[in-house]
């Protein structure tokens, strides 16, 4: 009750009749659908009023001669008591049913069997009870009563009915018998009221010498628990009482002299005080609370009606629906109507639907246009006997014909960017360059309130060149810095998932700590997490890969159990399988955080919600409890029926929030005390909230899909108090209210992001997206309310509107996170501090293999690598995956997926030129694999046949796991990486290496000017006068020695200032060989098209072109045929 609430409005109860005396109230009510408020009198007549004028609306005798003993709503109408009757009518006056049986002898009382609103269970003073159909208007079953009643009300869990002494039977629902008998008061009970789980009662007892007078208190009765609260005390006599229908533990007690309190049920030493008007001779005999909590109705004896309630906000029902109200007949314009008269003055109706004639293509190619002759064809045309025919143009393709739909199909897309090596070309001749971002993706608008889906939203796909995936222009999708994720990897639909686990501060934090320890589990999936969001973190807005996690997920037997993985679940609901994800990683995040700190519970109570669960048997009720903790809750919605009765646009996100934690069941199961099977309900008692909420939206209904179409119905922040087993949820206005009292320890959440489904439509699969909150997740305590779009690897910036709002016919919720408040802006990189580095330091255990490159450990002690400490390195790969190919209908062929590669061995070498072992190896891995290497590209890797199977491997084999642990252990150390072609290499290891810390020398020698790049064995050769990779293959130790020979030459050039001259030189000299080292050329073979971006050796993807460098493995030659040539500047 806000400050500002006093009496509004004074009306008598009067009669039909405007000259009638004014009538006793009987009983008061609010509608909960409309602006109604209904009154029943002590002679049968119903009257109700409208708004808050409370202007007359309808008025009908509904039980002639007999008072009206309550009033309840449904849907369809207004249905009262009285002794022998039971009324139900439309709210504008007509009747609907009447029900008068014998069974009715005398009528108190009546309650909603469930909460669908489709049986009423009515009692009285009498000795049976009878359930009525409200649809049929018929009685279906009489039920013998344990007690006469005189008030029922309806709870969360139970019915709960007031006896005529003092006591309250609590009914169970299901079976309508009683489970609990509590004496409330010594005398009789004048009032109660239930809402959620609690009951609240105000009653009379005997005074010595004054008879019976109101109890100075009101009891409380928690009805999950079956026990009594401490009761609310009230001096003034407590005569009628009502529940906050949005504060659950708030609650309004009144005395028959006027006064007011509001008080919370948990906390009754803190009131607020008011005082109605009620004068001399005169006393409260009714009181009701709006459905709204914003009006409150008081009648009086002397039949009058006040109403209380604020003046700047008052209404009765939320989101109420139109009152019928009759039609002002309003004189239409005279026409003079005659054969001369335009038919456009007539006019044309309003409509509010798309008219037939501007309904997309997409549903019926109408009106299509025929395609244009040529010119050359009408050039050459001559009359036959039918028609006339012409010789086919060139330039024409026969039997086919111009598709004139093919405009309007790309203007409803993205137009893909051109390819980076397309741009390279371009450049060289033309000044302007290519359609970027700011003038492509930023015309789009982002608008997700239009019915057409937004371009932004719509599926996005990787083109693909002769140069494979390194050769599309991921920049043109994302200007922001933060990453996105590509597509081209099997089961990638979890990418929007991973994009808010990176977001999700408190999970971050968690990952990366456990990720820093000495955890090598190959399938913990919380290490791998880590990887990926330090990868995310580190690449700033380049697109990034989820590789190893995904490979690491397609490997758990879950995953494939529950059908998770796109190849199992071809055309499963994208929505049930990303729950399913979320549920399975957040149960495998607990688990393998435990592998290394068992006694640490941070991250269960971190995600966890601890809880309670009772289950009981309702034929013997026998009690059975169980803890449990809770990772991820579905959303549980209203039924269809009560959805109708309460209206569907009343039901907030913190109701359903608190029945969906709250979550209570019916079931059949084994009672242990009947031994056999039996009815059992299942309740919650919350104990403890995580610091992120993760909620799943769970749409399996047309009426939870109306639900979210509701503008703004999911807020940016909830409050949740956990009190004595019971979990409350505000927001909004409420959720301010709380936090200005300040009574409980309310704990804020605030919204990071949302996982939804979008359903393109124009023959696109559906996807998933994720629109993110990344503020809590940024250092800067300023920020808020910085939403992005992260669509796979097209990431926009957006607005909170946009993440808010739903529509049924494109986009639905999926996954939703909330964390704590004050949690955000925490980000802890204390782990770089405490890295678990003794992997560096360590050799495989099955270390008996000869050592042909002297390899030699790092030191703990002297070697520790510290920030700008420089090593060599180099990997090989295998083949695990051809390239997937399709050939169109006109020849053309076209890279669906590219081919995969594998980590099969990793060298890195001393660099720094103080180490006395310089140019030595402390890491050479061979990475064992557990898929099936289609091609081992020996010429090129050096790896042959069982190199990589343990059963038969003669190396020192190690987990996939380890080796990327070693550089990423590595890299947070600091270190800077001297390679050739590392780009390509990185990519492959899935790690991303910021530019500080890399030295290429592909990009060291290299004149961007000549657009091509040198290849290793060249450079080799002619600047260090040394002829590698002319063995049986390629060896990394050797390759990765040779480029910081190379690093370590160019750094002498510079310091001479003899760059430029030496470049110039270099590729003259290139020229005069064709690129390639003699001994090479002495051999030549077969060409191998080699990756031009990185210049490595390693076959990627076959073609032709200017930037290709031509490169054949040959046997080893004698070293000095070729000498450095006259003018060199090396001479």
């Amino acid at each position: 009750m806000d400050a500002d609430w006093d009496e509004l409005r004074v009306i008598p109860h009067h009669g039909p009749l405007p000259s009638a005396l004014p009538t006793p109230i009987s009983t008061i009510a609010f509608d909960t659908s409309q602006e109604l408020l209904w009154i029943g009198s002590t002679y049968g007549r119903v009257q109700s009023f409208y708004g808050p004028e409370l202007q007359k609306y309808t008025s009908y005798i509904a039980h002639a001669g007999e008072a009206v003993r309550q009033i309840v709503f449904h849907e369809k109408g207004v249905i009262s008591i009285s002794a022998r009757h039971v009324h139900m009518a439309a709210r504008n006056g007509p009747s609907v049913w009447h029900i008068s049986v014998p069974e009715f002898v005398d009528l108190y009382c009546m309650s909603w069997i469930s909460k669908s609103g489709g049986e009423l269970l009515v009692a009285g003073s009498q000795e049976s009870m009878s359930r009525v159909d409200v649809e049929k208007g018929v009685v279906v079953d009489t039920i013998p009563a344990e007690e006469k009643y005189k008030i029922m009300r309806r709870g969360n869990l139970y019915i709960c009915a007031a006896d005529f002494y003092g006591r309250i039977h609590i009914i169970d629902p299901t079976s309508l018998k009683v489970v609990r008998v509590w004496q409330a008061h010594l005398g009789v009970i004048n009032d109660m009221d239930a809402r959620a789980d609690f009951l609240v009662t105000c009653g009379l007892s005997q005074r010595q010498q004054h008879g019976l007078m109101p109890d100075p208190l009101a009891n409380v009765f928690d009805l999950k628990s079956l026990a009594p609260l401490p009761p609310i005390p009230f001096q003034p006599g407590a005569a009628f009482v009502r529940m906050h229908p949005k504060m659950s533990t708030t609650s309004i007690v009144a005395s028959q002299t006027g006064q007011l309190q509001v008080v919370d049920i948990m906390n009754p030493h803190t009131v607020s005080l008011k005082q109605a008007h009620i004068y001399d001779n005169n006393y409260l005999i009714g009181l009701e609370l709006a459905p709204t909590g914003e009006a409150l109705a008081l009648a009086s004896s002397m039949c009058q009606v006040h109403l209380w309630g604020s003046p700047s906000k008052l209404k009765f029902a939320e989101y109420s629906n139109p009152t019928l109200l009759p039609d002002h007949i309003q004189q239409g314009p005279a026409v003079d109507w005659s054969e001369e008269t335009p038919l456009n003055t007539i006019g044309m109706p309003y409509y509010r639907e798309n008219l037939l004639s501007s309904w997309p293509n997409q549903v019926h190619e109408a009106g299509r246009l025929p395609p244009k002759i040529d010119p050359q064809i009408t050039a050459t045309m001559k009359r036959g006997e039918i028609g006339f025919y012409a010789i086919s143009p060139p330039h024409k393709r026969p039997n086919q014909v111009e598709y004139t739909r093919i405009e309007a199909q790309n203007a409803n897309s993205i137009a893909p960017p051109k390819f980076l090596s397309e741009k390279a070309r371009e450049a060289m001749h033309v000044q302007e360059g290519d359609r970027g971002f700011t003038d492509a993706l930023s015309e789009l608008q982002l608008d997700a309130s239009k019915r057409d889906v937004p371009h932004v939203y719509r599926n996005v796909e990787i083109k693909y060149s002769k140069f494979g995936v390194d050769d599309f222009d991921f920049e043109f999708y994302n200007k922001t810095p933060y990453s996105g994720l590509e597509t081209h990897i099997a089961n990638s639909y979890a990418n929007p998932l991973l994009q808010l686990y990176r977001f999700t501060p408190v999970l971050r934090n968690l990952a990366l700590y456990h990720t820093s320890t000495s955890c090598l589990a190959t399938d913990c999936m919380l290490c791998e997490l880590g990887f990926l969001i330090d990868m995310l973190e580190k690449a700033a807005g380049q697109n990034c890969q989820a590789t190893n996690f995904l490979k690491t997920f397609s490997g758990l037997s879950a995953a494939e159990s529950l059908h998770l993985l796109e190849e199992h679940s071809h055309n499963g609901a994208l929505t049930a399988m990303i729950q399913g994800v979320n549920r399975l990683l957040l149960d495998k995040y607990i688990a393998d955080f435990a592998l290394i700190s068992p006694e640490n519970t941070y991250l269960d109570q971190a995600i966890g919600t601890k809880v309670v669960t009772t289950i009981r048997c309702a034929h013997c009720n026998h009690r059975q409890m169980k803890s449990d903790d809770l990772r991820s809750h579905n959303l549980a919605y209203p039924n269809k029926s009560l959805l109708r009765t309460r209206g569907m646009r009343r039901i907030t996100f913190s109701e359903v929030l608190k029945a969906s934690v709250e979550r209570q069941d019916q079931m059949r199961g084994w009672c242990p005390s009947c031994h056999r099977y039996q009815q059992l309900h299942t309740t919650r008692e919350i104990q403890r909230v995580p610091a992120v909420l993760m909620l799943h939206a769970a749409i399996h209904s047309p009426e939870a899909t109306q639900i979210w179409s509701t503008p703004n119905w999911l807020p940016n922040e909830i409050g949740i108090i956990v009190e004595q087993g019971q979990f409350f949820c505000y927001q909004g206005e409420d959720l301010k209210l709380h936090q200005q009292r300040g009574v409980y320890n309310i704990q804020v959440y605030e919204l990071l992001g949302v996982v939804s489904e979008v359903s393109s439509g124009h023959n696109e699969k559906p996807h998933l997206v994720s629109v993110i909150n990344a503020s809590p997740s940024s250092i800067d305590t300023e920020s808020e309310n910085d939403w992005y779009l992260f669509n796979d690897f097209l990431v926009q910036p957006t607005t909170i509107d946009d993440a808010l709002r739903f529509d049924p016919t494109w986009k639905l919720p999926s996954v939703m996170t909330y964390q704590l408040k004050s949690a955000g802006h925490l980000i802890d990189n204390s782990w770089k501090e405490t890295m678990d580095t003794t992997l560096l330091y360590s050799a495989p255990s099955s270390a008996t293999t000869e050592n042909p490159h002297n390899l030699t450990l790092l030191s703990p002690t002297t070697e520790a690598p510290t920030p700008g400490t420089h090593v060599g390195i180099d990997a090989e790969f295998v083949s695990l995956q051809s390239e997937e190919i399709e050939i169109k209908a006109d020849g053309t062929r076209e890279t669906v997926r590219p081919s995969r590669l594998g980590l099969a061995r990793v060298s890195v070498l001393r660099g720094n030129t103080t180490d006395p072992l310089i140019d030595t190896p402390f890491i050479d891995d061979y990475i064992a694999t557990t898929e099936p290497v289609i091609d081992y590209l020996t010429a090129f890797s050096g790896i042959k046949p069982g190199d990589l199977a343990p059963a038969t491997s003669t190396h020192a084999l190690i987990s996939l796991k380890a080796a990327y642990k070693k550089l990423w252990l590595l890299l947070n150390a600091g270190v800077i990486f001297v390679g050739h072609g590392l780009l390509k290499d990185f990519r492959t290891i899935n790690m991303h290496v910021p530019r500080a810390q890399v030295i290429d020398t592909v990009d060291l020698w290299f004149i961007r000017a000549r657009s091509r790049k040198l290849n290793l064995r060249f450079l080799a050769w002619l600047l260090l006068r040394e002829d590698i990779q002319s063995g049986d293959a390629h060896d990394s130790v050797e390759d990765a020695r040779s480029a910081l020979r190379l690093w370590r030459k160019y750094v002498d050039v510079q310091s001479q200032g003899r760059t430029e001259e030496t470049l110039e030189w270099v590729y003259k000299r290139g020229r005069e060989v064709g690129f390639r080292a003699p001994s090479a050329m002495a051999a030549m073979g077969p060409a191998v098209v080699v990756d031009a971006a990185s210049g490595r050796a390693t076959p990627e993807q076959m073609g032709d072109g200017e930037e290709n460098l031509m490169e054949t493995p040959v046997k080893k030659a004698v070293f000095g045929a070729e000498r450095v040539g006259f003018g060199s500047p090396l001479r």
